[in-house]
């Protein structure tokens, strides 16, 4: 079955995601199964893979639970690394200028889906 015939998957319900605040699912991204990290922001959802470019670890100090900096920054529990939450670009840590990986969302229906 391709891509453009499949059904949606569906990710999260929105108003299960606190708004300004970060949900981690799992999620088959180009055929492999991955932890994602979601953001909330009002009505748009973004989505990142749940992997610190800096030792490819999880960012999360716990299972779905996520730093967020007094900046407004996604916080990589381990080294500390800091990400705008615009683009996921690094902004400060071992790994300034790189980015965490975009994973493509939409929300419709009051659904958040992958794609």
């Amino acid at each position: 079955m391709s891509a453009s015939t499949s059904s949606p998957v569906e990710l999260a319900l929105l108003d299960a995601l606190p708004d300004q605040g970060f949900h981690s699912v799992e999620a088959v991204v180009e055929g492999d199964a991955e932890p994602l990290i979601l953001y909330r922001d009002g009505a748009q959802v973004r989505a990142w893979l749940n992997v610190c470019p800096h030792a490819g670890r999880n960012l999360d100090w716990a299972p779905g639970q996520f730093l967020k900096s007094r900046e407004g920054h996604l916080v990589c529990a381990v080294h500390g690394a800091a990400f705008e939450l615009q683009g996921g670009t690094c902004v400060s840590g071992p790994c300034k200028g790189d980015a965490l990986r975009v994973v493509p969302v939409r929300v419709e229906g009051g659904r958040v889906l992958l794609g």
